[in-house]
């Protein structure tokens, strides 16, 4: 039995240790090595990049999710919602909303309030049953 058990952990070990070696990345190394080469300085500098620093495309790869069909133009920013935007924005949150006068919120800011106001008061309300 505890041989069994001793097989079952050098499995999991060996699995954990597979799992590490083959996450690991390498880089293949250069037609030649670097201790014997010679103008050190020279060496070391970082070599300049073959690709530009933006790439110009027409169209937004992989984000046709449909089997027919083609990948999506990318149009100007005049031609999408004002609202698109504004979806990477911070929101304040619910302790700077509490701090506010509810009456001069903005009414997408007071109705974020109340949604946070409310999971809070949920969560309060079960964490003093669980109790």
């Amino acid at each position: 039995m505890s041989q069994i058990r001793l097989f079952r952990r050098n499995i999991i070990v060996s699995s954990k240790n597979l799992i590490q070696l083959t996450s690991v990345r390498t880089f293949a190394a250069g037609g030649k090595s670097k201790k014997g080469s010679k103008g050190g300085a020279a060496a070391d500098a970082p070599k300049a990049s073959i690709l530009s620093k933006e790439v110009k495309s027409t169209t937004v790869v992989g984000a046709n999710i449909l089997k027919e069909g083609a990948d999506p133009k990318i149009m100007a920013d005049s031609e999408y919602p004002a609202w698109l935007w504004n979806l990477l924005n911070k929101h304040p949150p619910l302790s700077e909303l509490r701090r506010k006068n509810a009456e001069s919120l903005p009414y997408a800011d007071l109705k974020r309030f109340i949604k946070l106001d409310t999971r809070a008061r949920i969560k309060e309300n079960n964490s003093i049953k669980a109790k």
